[in-house]
């Protein structure tokens, strides 16, 4: 199978069912047995997914990509080898990074849900003309990423981590504050986005807002 069939889903998928780290291996970059290089569709989803856990406060290097050929046998062995007892070292998801696991669960599938809209994103927004990997490194790592990654990904992400909170219970603007580890100005600006949309509402007497 060719690595960019790699889905973002499959990857968030992989983490909320208990897997501590996800391996990717692809063919050489420049070296597709595809017309379509889908690697480099596996390069930017590494690079969009780290993103999104640095944002989650997961550890980014938990998920790793490695491109050999096919007659690598050993560096494939090599890389899975080292890639197994860096997972073991940095223990299992969310415990050395201090996430509860249910706010863990939550997060994931937030994410699974987004990931229509992230693609969609990646298709319009964050298109990587260079097709290199110097060219993908430098766009991911640059200001324009974190701009776009912020405006078009990160808010989402946010929004819908607060509804499935929400869903649970309701919470006032500090509560949401506290487990989102977002200031009180971040929080209010999605409660009121999210009141607009008829998505929420706000208790006067108990100061919660609640899904409306």
């Amino acid at each position: 199978m060719c690595s960019g069939r790699v889905d973002l889903e499959f990857i968030f998928r992989a983490f909320l069912r208990g897997m501590d780290g996800v391996f990717i291996g692809g063919c050489r970059l420049n070296e597709c047995n595809y017309v379509t290089h889908g690697n480099y569709d596996a390069l930017g989803n590494t690079y969009i997914g780290r993103r999104i856990m640095q944002h989650m406060g997961i550890d980014p290097l938990r998920l790793h990509i490695e491109f050999m050929n096919s007659g690598d046998g050993n560096i494939l062995a090599n890389s899975v080898n080292a890639f197994t007892e860096e997972i073991r070292d940095k223990g299992p998801l969310g415990k050395p990074e201090g996430i509860d696991p249910d706010e863990m669960e939550s997060g994931l599938e937030t994410v699974i849900r987004l990931v229509p809209w992230i693609k969609m994103v990646e298709r319009e927004r964050l298109r990587v003309h260079d097709r290199s990997e110097k060219g993908y490194r430098d766009f991911f790592t640059s200001e324009d990423f974190e701009r776009l990654f912020s405006e078009l990904i990160a808010d989402r992400l946010d929004a819908g981590r607060i509804m499935l909170l929400l869903r649970e219970k309701p919470l006032s603007t500090k509560e949401i504050s506290e487990k989102m580890n977002l200031g009180p100005s971040e929080v209010a600006r999605h409660m009121s986005r999210s009141s607009m949309q008829g998505l929420v509402r706000y208790d006067v007497e108990t100061r919660c807002y609640a899904p409306a």
